[in-house]
């Protein structure tokens, strides 16, 4: 069995810029076809736009709210909200204040699979 506590998860920067915390990932679980992480942003803060040529992406805000764009398509998004990223959509998230997320990914999220402009 495999269980992971949040708190003891350290934070690291991603590829894109936000601050993430692997939840159940391949840096630290027996995981083969998504991985689970919280990630944040400062208010004012967003990630660098790219995109995934492998990775389908959910993100489900639980604080904060923000402006989610995804190839060109703008919307308020704030808690309860999920949103699809698909492979090879670009996307960036914008903090209009604080936002704490969850990003689950399949395959596994790995820096060598994000893109920029």
């Amino acid at each position: 069995m495999e269980v992971r506590a949040l708190s003891d998860q350290p934070p690291f920067t991603t590829k894109d810029g936000s601050t993430i915390r692997s939840i159940l990932d391949l840096s630290n679980a027996p995981v083969s076809k998504q991985s689970l992480a919280e990630a944040s942003l400062p208010a004012g803060g967003s990630t660098q736009r790219h995109w995934h040529r492998d990775s389908e992406e959910f993100y489900f805000l639980l604080e904060g709210r923000g402006v989610m764009e995804i190839d060109g398509e703008s919307r308020d998004v704030g808690p309860g909200d999920a949103i699809l990223i698909p492979p090879g959509a670009w996307h960036q998230l914008t903090a209009t204040e604080p936002l704490r997320l969850l990003c689950c990914c399949a395959p596994p999220y790995r820096h060598e699979d994000t893109y920029f402009e």
